[in-house]
């Protein structure tokens, strides 16, 4: 059977074009929005734009994972992300080699944006982000570039023996000389935007898939660096990847789509620049939920609250998954059962805490105001 052709395979690759007048409303609006986000960041206090950037820094470690069907554990993730950051949050949880990694990989990519992307430098990323050298059970090439070992790198679907094959990358004795000539163009000096260099460095790469796993991650923080540099920042106040994430399925389509087409990427661009202007819209959220946590500790600040009352409130106020009871509190500040209930009931009597309806052993509790819109 006759495989596809795809884009790699075109006489012309990788000589991608677009309509740069037909996109030239998108890509100065996204300027525009990028501008704006700077502007309202640069007028917190240095503690709120901090908070701002451990928020989001680590929604986009956890989506660009997600997006791959991997789900790492948030508040590690956060711990891990806190910490190179140099931010006191309390109860700092320590992270598995696998959250360290793809941490260590995003914040490499993005407070480094200015410096040269290398071969070692990816090699190093893939190696952080597969520690063990396996991927699942599967033994991986980590930190090199795949040798074909394994067979045709493909993305399929579907049960054994019913396998659709939705992509297949250029063959392994091809990837050195691809990367060679990605790196350059990447390195080079260029007129071009780099919000457009993000969506072309994002295509080119995943349409590489130089490694034998974690192209898609890779993929992103290498678009996130490009982004760090159309905005001369290393701080990060919106998640692409969160957006991906939540578009996943046409982020997919797009890319299925591109990757049997021409060299014109038009429409990739498209695609990439309004999900890139939907994420910085997004970033609002992440502005008000920052604001709200500030108020709150500023209604606080008179009562007099132990230690283990400052750390579980800012579980709440981070998004604490389920309902909180009294034993769970006792868990997870390794308190007694006894000690839990003094904890809580001072909080309920401040009216910080409300007790959820219901009663006996499933008693629950959470913030008397739970909503940024509200007041406090």
């Amino acid at each position: 059977m006759r495989r596809l052709a795809y884009i790699y395979d075109a006489p012309d690759w990788p000589r991608f074009h677009w309509d740069q007048a037909g996109l030239a409303d998108k890509i100065a609006e996204v300027r525009h929005q990028q501008g704006r986000l700077v502007g309202k960041m640069e007028n917190l206090g240095f503690d709120l734009r901090q908070e701002a950037m451990l928020n989001t820094l680590t929604a986009d470690v956890l989506k660009s994972s997600e997006i791959e069907g991997e789900k790492l554990n948030v508040e590690q993730v956060r711990s891990s992300v806190a910490r190179r950051l140099g931010m006191d949050i309390g109860g700092l949880k320590a992270a598995d080699r696998d959250v360290e990694g793809v941490v260590e990989m995003m914040l490499d990519a993005t407070r480094r944006f200015a410096e040269e992307l290398t071969e070692e430098r990816l090699w190093g990323w893939h190696a952080s982000l597969f520690p063990t050298g396996r991927s699942g059970m599967m033994a991986i090439n980590a930190g090199a570039w795949r040798d074909g070992s394994r067979g045709p790198m493909q993305v399929v679907s579907g049960p054994i023996g019913r396998e659709k094959v939705h992509f297949q990358a250029p063959s392994a004795d091809r990837v050195h000389g691809e990367m060679s000539l990605f790196l350059r163009w990447f390195n080079a000096e260029t007129r071009r935007d780099w919000v457009v260099n993000a969506g072309i460095a994002h295509l080119w790469f995943v349409t590489i898939h130089p490694f034998d796993d974690g192209n898609g991650r890779i993929a992103r923080a290498i678009a996130d660096m490009a982004l760090a540099r159309s905005e001369r920042s290393p701080q990060r106040f919106y998640s692409m990847s969160s957006q991906i994430r939540e578009e996943r399925k046409s982020y997919y389509d797009i890319l299925a789509r591109t990757s049997s087409g021409t060299m014109d990427v038009t429409a990739w661009l498209e695609w990439f620049l309004d999900c890139l202007a939907r994420a910085i819209a997004r970033s609002e959220e992440t502005l008000e939920a920052v604001l709200f946590k500030g108020k709150f500790w500023e209604s606080v600040a008179s009562i007099a609250l132990n230690q283990r009352q400052r750390a579980m409130l800012n579980r709440l106020l981070d998004g604490f998954e389920g309902k909180l009871t009294s034993s769970k509190w006792a868990k997870l500040t390794k308190v007694s059962h006894d000690t839990a209930l003094r904890d809580i009931t001072f909080l309920v009597a401040h009216r910080i805490f409300v007790q959820n309806p219901g009663g006996g052993r499933s008693t629950s509790y959470s913030l008397a105001v739970t909503s940024p819109g509200k007041q406090l």
